[in-house]
């Protein structure tokens, strides 16, 4: 017996009506299902374009790199020359910072042809924060693959690539300038992003370990550098002004430890002939090989000395 193809179907499910209902409906969550992940696919993939991009608080962060296997993990060829650095980095809890640096940083390097490793120095003990000391201890602990060292902050990043990463073989060179600086343009500044090969490191037996909280380590760290007649370069030929790094940090979320208990006030202004490299005293907790979005970094957590009858500051109160 033949039927119209109008009435086929009616003929042909009209005892499964609700057969009929659940099958479409399954067809509805299978669409919705693929829209969805048609459009986390597109987010993904603007946000690795740099088409969004991300915040902390009122700082504006430049992208992330894209996942791993867009992110190159080439880090250490030979091709790329003879000399290797360390980069250090003095931290503290500042994760939302790191998950910007290691994978900016690894991706710049990389693309400038350095061979790099990066050091996160994390501090673990319950003492004021110690930049220059936390330096100190990624100099110690970068093993001998590296000839020189980057000591540079977490939340300072280059975007400028005629910044020069390479092998400071003149003299200490120092990327972040005053004139180029977001911050800090005073001439005899030496922080942020500062490059010396180990052997000059070494002749300024490293920096002092008596600058417990924030700043003045880098003012007492030039001062070294002419005591061991260094002489210091910095980049030319730059046109990006103040533009040429972004500066991460946002004090109204994390703000510095700007404190100066008993005697620091008049100690911060002194320089400290002996100390440095030689009373550096810590204990590594661990090391973690830790990969971020594809980059590979080392992670130093360290326990910092406190000789409270030398620097009885280094305590909050």
């Amino acid at each position: 017996m033949m039927y119209s193809s109008r009435r086929k179907p009616v003929l042909y499910f009209k005892d499964d009506r609700s057969f009929l209902s659940r099958k479409c409906t399954v067809w509805k969550l299978f669409g919705l299902c693929m829209l969805f992940v048609l459009g986390s696919l597109l987010w993904v993939q603007l946000t690795c374009s740099g088409g969004m991009s991300q915040t902390v608080g009122s700082s504006h962060l430049p992208h992330q790199p894209c996942p791993v296997e867009r992110q190159s993990s080439s880090a250490d060829d030979p091709s790329w020359g003879p000399h290797k650095m360390a980069l250090i980095v003095p931290f503290r809890e500042r994760f939302e910072e790191l998950l910007v640096f290691v994978p900016y940083m690894h991706a710049f390097l990389n693309k400038k042809k350095i061979r790099h490793k990066i050091f996160i120095v994390n501090q673990l003990d319950h003492f004021r924060f110690n930049r220059a000391s936390l330096i100190n201890v990624g100099f110690m602990e970068s093993g001998n693959d590296t000839d020189y060292i980057a000591m540079h902050d977490v939340d300072l990043l280059p975007q400028n690539e005629d910044l020069d990463y390479g092998f400071p073989k003149e003299g200490p060179f120092h990327v972040a300038s005053p004139e180029l600086h977001p911050l800090y343009h005073y001439k005899t500044y030496v922080g942020g992003i500062l490059l010396l090969s180990k052997k000059h490191y070494q002749l300024c037996n490293g920096m002092s370990n008596r600058f417990w909280g924030w700043g003045r380590e880098d003012d007492e760290f030039f001062r070294r550098l002419k005591t061991a007649d260094l002489k210091l370069f910095r980049p030319t030929g730059i046109t990006t002004g103040t533009k040429t790094f972004r500066h991460i940090h946002d004090p109204g979320w994390r703000k510095r430890d700007q404190k100066r208990i008993a005697a620091q006030k008049q100690e911060q202004f002194k320089v400290d002939p002996e100390g440095g490299l030689t009373n550096l005293r810590y204990k590594v907790e661990s090391r973690q090989e830790v990969t971020i979005s594809g980059a590979p970094c080392t992670v130093i957590n360290t326990f910092l000395e406190c000789d409270l009858s030398l620097t009885p500051w280094c305590q909050s109160s």
